[in-house]
């Protein structure tokens, strides 16, 4: 592997072929000008306003919006096929984009920033809107929907409609789900001049945190940050058994700090490890499932996160420090269960690890490469020191210029020390500094802008990158962000709707009620001693909201599942006694897992497509590889302890739970592997998963009853793997 290296235009390849949000239309010379122009615009402000202050809530929104759902019409053609390519270069379709998508860009832009420029009056018109807001809301409202078809598919804007048709339509709707109703006029009010509908959290979220964090995994990753990471991973693991899988654990966990896109960390890291792990002996469904399960790790893996934890913070009131410290034991569990079946997999077929050719030199990697550390950690810095995301990420990003600017991959100088510690300098003082004159913060940011521009001119420095870089940089960034964009403000519908008709609360007593109609029904199997009707109810709940979560993940990202099912679950769990904070996370966890399950799951049909592999049965395989992911959420349910931040924790509730779970993913990865030491039967799978089911249970009692389950199999492999050893060759 250390003859690999990233490389940032084949990755690009990958993404576009194996990333649906990610698949551009092609443009004209000029045309790509433009757009590519728009595109670092809309960087730009957002990093202007990172660092310098945010507009007005209502208009920071509205320009993003402009930007992002304007700029989706341009880049995503009408539909991915032949005919569209057959238009290019016609007057019909100037720049290769038909004049339809021109005016629908121009229309939306206009439509979204409506509602900034009259905002004043707002107040006074806020239900009861006039021609004009009616007509530019429902421009906006059909338009969006047509973005997120383009840049997403159909599911999303499929499931905002039928929401939208109950608002309209709810007295024709039987029992609970029948409300007044609303007439056009009155949706078009409540989604386009309130903060309830699309210009709600979902999109202000995308457009003050998710964005800038983005853009920063965007720079880190070109300053060379995530090859350092892959180089570690290797030293790190490559030598043992199957080397190259534990490569792809590890580098996927630490790639995951810089994106929190599975798709775009299986492409990453897969690019280097599926054929390496090929080529020592693994399968190549195995191969490819283990990179796509492991990349699902990167939405929940600290400091950076998926976009769906920059929402809790607004949902629940949280600091980020609080969802990055109950995010780490989680997302700890999910990587050592898929490490643990990687390594009995390795022992069972006797693969090998990685020779010294194959695997990098961490020290000349270190040397090479140490300085790319220097972003991550100041943006870890402030964003434990309790400021803003998004200043840490303004700081991140602007340590990364600096980084790939002044410092070269070898033989830095003591004028390229030097700069990279003034310009440093200059940033803390900019960020820590407690200045509050704007004009003297930008003061400070042009000096070190001219004086970065003049030391590289003056010192003839080549750095890591060039400016060039940074401008495509920013420009990518920005396209990663449009599906999102677009994703946050069609769910802002689903969520208008909900405030709008109070149908997350009917859901929620439907749910419930089914939930203890069934638990009910399995009370009278199951002893109350073992577990009481509340638990059972509980239970029944998390596993249908489980796979509600799973199945609309199937079709929409991450983030929209999230909102929904936090919209429409949220007050289920909590009405049955869990913590905001856990129900949360629970269901943040699912949505995240419908990335490795089949029909659609993306990550995985990534890592297949790089693998050569059939992609159902790489869903498969990564969906088992994912079992820790599966069962812990229903772990910290019943003992939030295990999230560190959350109400009544204890050391001992900790310290019991956390090792039943660890003990409890060893036996289950040994049984869904069929080796522990040696080669296990089918009876000693069943009670290793017996054992495992009731260790991962929270408590010290259920941890040993499994334990005294297992330990019969335990013996027993022992005394075969003694004899083995003992045996003639």
């Amino acid at each position: 592997m250390s003859t690999h290296a990233l490389d940032e235009q084949k990755l690009q390849e990958l993404e576009r072929k194996y990333d649906p949000e990610m698949r551009f239309r092609p443009l004209t010379a000029w045309a790509a000008t433009v757009v590519g122009g728009l595109l670092v615009l809309l960087s730009i402000f957002h990093y202007y306003t990172a660092g310098f202050g945010l507009l007005q809530e209502v208009t920071h929104r509205g320009v993003h919006m402009a930007f992002v759902l304007g700029l989706i019409f341009l880049v995503f053609p009408h539909r991915r096929a032949l005919l569209e390519r057959a238009a290019q270069g016609r007057w019909h379709s100037p720049g290769s984009v038909p004049w339809a998508d021109w005016l629908l860009a121009l229309a939306v832009a206009a439509s979204v920033l409506y509602v900034p420029w009259i905002f004043d009056d707002l107040a006074f018109r806020v239900g009861n809107p006039g021609t004009a807001d009616v007509v530019m809301g429902s421009i906006l409202i059909v338009a969006l929907l047509e973005a997120t078809r383009r840049s997403m598919g159909w599911p999303l804007p499929v499931i905002a409609i039928v929401f939208s048709v109950y608002a309209l339509a709810g007295p024709y709707f039987p029992g609970l789900l029948k409300h007044a109703g609303a007439s056009w006029s009155q949706f078009v009010n409540h989604q386009y001049l309130t903060s309830q509908g699309i210009y709600g959290v979902a999109i202000g979220v995308v457009a003050t945190y998710v964005f800038h964090f983005v853009l920063f995994g965007v720079l880190a990753t070109r300053i060379g940050l995530g090859q350092l990471f892959l180089d570690v991973a290797s030293a790190i693991a490559g030598r043992y058994a199957g080397g190259p899988a534990k490569v792809s654990v590890f580098g996927s966990a630490m790639f995951g700090m810089l994106s929190g896109s599975s798709v775009a960390n299986a492409v990453t890291v897969g690019s280097l490890t599926i054929p390496a792990m090929i080529r020592v002996g693994y399968k190549r469904e195995f191969a490819g499932a283990v990179e796509a399960a492991s990349s699902t790790g990167g939405q929940i893996t600290p400091p950076v996160l998926g976009a769906a934890a920059f929402l809790m913070i607004e949902f629940l009131g949280l600091p980020y420090q609080t969802i990055i410290a109950a995010s780490i034991v989680p997302a700890f569990m999910h990587f050592f269960g898929v490490f643990m079946q990687v390594h009995f997999e390795a022992k069972r077929h006797g693969l090998r690890g990685l020779t010294p050719e194959e695997m990098p030199r961490l020290h000349q990697s270190l040397a090479m490469r140490w300085p790319t550390l220097i972003p991550l950690v100041l943006l870890i810095g402030i964003l434990v020191s309790g400021r803003t995301p998004y200043l840490a990420a303004f700081t991140g990003i602007s340590s990364c210029a600096i980084v790939g600017l002044v410092t070269r991959v070898k033989g830095n100088t003591a004028v390229n020390w030097v700069l990279l510690a003034l310009l440093h300098a200059l940033l803390v003082v900019l960020v820590f500094g407690g200045i509050e004159s704007e004009a003297v913060k930008l003061t400070i940011f042009a000096v070190a802008v001219v004086a970065t521009a003049a030391s590289v001119k003056l010192f003839a420095i080549q750095g890591r990158i060039g400016l060039p870089a940074i401008v495509e940089s920013f420009s990518t960034g920005a396209k990663y962000a449009l599906a999102v964009g677009a994703a946050a403000a069609t769910v802002g519908i689903v969520i208008g709707v909900v405030t709008l008709t109070g149908v997350g609360f009917k859901l929620s007593t439907i749910i419930t009620g089914a939930a203890q109609a069934v638990a009910s029904g399995f009370g009278n199997l199951i002893p109350a001693a073992l577990m009481s009707l509340q638990s059972m109810t509980l239970l029944v709940a998390l596993a249908m909201t489980g796979i509600v979560c799973i199945l609309l993940g199937a079709g929409i990202p991450t983030t929209a599942n999230y909102i929904i099912m936090v919209t429409v679950a949220a007050p289920t769990l909590a009405q049955l006694g869990v913590e905001p904070l856990v129900a949360h996370f629970f269901v943040f966890y699912y949505g995240v897992l419908a990335d490795i399950t089949p029909p659609v799951a993306l990550a995985a049909y990534a890592a297949a497509g790089m693998a050569g592999s059939d992609p159902f049965k790489t869903g498969n395989t990564a969906f088992r590889l994912g079992l820790a992911k599966v069962l812990v959420p229903f772990v910290f349910v019943f003992s939030p302890s295990l999230l560190l931040v959350a109400k009544g924790f204890t050391l001992y509730d900790f310290t019991v739970t956390f090792v039943g779970c660890v003990l409890g993913i060893v036996l289950l990865a040994a049984a869904l592997s069929k080796y522990f030491l040696v080669e296990m039967s089918r009876p000693e799978q069943l009670l290793f998963v017996a054992g495992a089911l009731l260790m991962i249970a929270p408590g010290l009692m259920p941890t040993l009853v499994g334990a005294a389950i297992a330990l019969p199999v335990l013996l027993r492999q022992i005394g075969a793997w003694r004899r083995m050893q003992v045996a003639p060759a």
